[in-house]
């Protein structure tokens, strides 16, 4: 036992947001795609509503959603306030990933407040990224203001929410140290 905690502690303190500039051009195999979606699926779900909902874009997929989110960006942006350069990352960004998941939530409003279920996903997103971790993938959780305006496009219905994209890929990035204050500063112990 003592060696799988250091196992999973050695994972949870080595991940980090991996951006796209960073990735490599080898493909992530769908076997492994898989594996790291499959471990979303222990995250807590209360009522085991299991909200998670994922579309993995690759291929000329990925290009195609990277193109809608640059038009989306165009279309909600005030003239006087949009970045040819940032219309253009936004490509980029799709194009240097080996995929991009959608981050959605099928919504339960009968049964449990919209929080629950973002919270499930978040944990869904946590074991997302530390298995792609284990597998030297890349990854990172962005939420772009256009995702609001992605319901249609990925058909998500009536109960349906993007809350992110997942962007992956391999990288060769050396790894860096966790900048966080003592946890020691964030606890308060009550025993009496």
């Amino acid at each position: 036992m003592e060696n799988e905690i250091k196992i999973l502690s050695d994972i949870i303190s080595r991940r980090r947001s991996i951006f796209p500039a960073s990735y490599t051009e080898e493909p992530i195999p769908v076997e492994v795609i898989t594996a790291i979606l499959e471990s979303a699926s222990y995250a807590p779900t209360h009522k085991l509503t299991e909200p998670w909902r994922f579309i993995v874009f690759r291929g000329e997929g990925r290009i195609k959603l990277g193109n809608e989110l640059a038009r989306l960006y165009q279309l909600t942006t005030p003239a006087h306030q949009f970045l040819q350069k940032k219309y253009d990352s936004i490509i980029e960004k799709a194009s240097q990933s080996s995929c991009i998941i959608t981050l959605n939530v099928e919504l339960h409003p009968d049964k449990l407040p919209e929080w629950e279920e973002l919270a499930s996903l978040a944990c869904a997103v946590q074991n997302m990224s530390l298995t792609a971790e284990a597998f030297n993938v890349g990854a990172y959780w962005s939420s772009p203001g256009m995702i609001a305006d992605l319901k249609d496009y990925l058909n998500l219905g009536d109960y349906g929410k993007c809350y992110g994209l997942f962007y992956m890929g391999y990288h060769n990035e050396v790894p860096r140290a966790a900048k966080r204050t003592p946890m020691a500063d964030k606890i308060k112990w009550v025993e009496g």
